[in-house]
């Protein structure tokens, strides 16, 4: 299994933030994006995950993005918002969003460290405990490819090694992610930098140009 992105553009009204981008990551490897705010690492990944238009070619394990359902069966996507309701439980959140992916809610807020506060309302959690609830979709049913925005965001030290003991295991599982972060998650991962127009990477598949 395998994303390969290829000469993928996107623009935000009459603004070209990305420019004929290509990628390839296969099973079981994580890609890091790098650069500084405003450069495209959001817009990217919110492509990917077909929450905005993009042009070019896009395909997991041969599904073409264009194949909407079948595409998205196999991914995930968390970005900035935590996407929880603050007026459910914790452990309601996740049921609402196990109901879609399948999957053991409790399981899952166990192994986010919030299992104790599965009752709790959701709304008078901490920002970091609503990081944790948020990420715990990601330990539902399997997505081959996990597309995480500054996942770390309100994430304290233990959190952050969590974080990242689970992205571990999802590459030893044979998934893969494409993350963007400015914390060292002690991945092994290639590196991708945008820049407003030049990309620095460390695989000379990654070509493309930002603006």
């Amino acid at each position: 299994m395998s994303l390969i992105v290829s000469n993928l553009s996107c623009q935000r009204g009459a603004k070209t933030v990305l420019s004929d981008l290509s990628i390839r990551l296969g099973a079981g490897h994580a890609m890091l994006l790098r650069g500084p705010n405003g450069v495209g690492k959001s817009t990217l990944l919110r492509g990917l995950a077909g929450l905005v238009p993009v042009t070019g070619s896009v395909s997991l394990h041969d599904l073409p993005i264009t194949d909407r359902d079948a595409y998205e069966e196999n991914i995930l996507y968390a970005g900035h918002l935590d996407a929880i309701k603050p007026q459910l439980s914790v452990a309601e959140n996740l049921a609402f969003w196990a109901a879609i992916y399948g999957g053991d809610p409790y399981g899952a807020l166990d192994r986010m460290g919030i299992g104790h506060i599965a009752d709790r309302p959701a709304g008078i959690c901490s920002a970091g405990q609503k990081r944790r609830l948020g990420l715990a979709r990601l330990l539902l049913a399997p997505r081959a490819l996990w597309l995480l925005d500054e996942p770390t965001v309100s994430l304290d030290a233990d959190g952050a090694l969590a974080l990242a003991g689970l992205i571990k295991s999802h590459l030893a599982a044979g998934g893969m992610a494409l993350i963007a972060t400015h914390i060292d998650l002690a991945l092994e991962a290639e590196v991708l930098t945008l820049a407003p127009a030049v990309v620095q990477a460390d695989d000379p598949f990654l070509t493309g140009s930002f603006q």
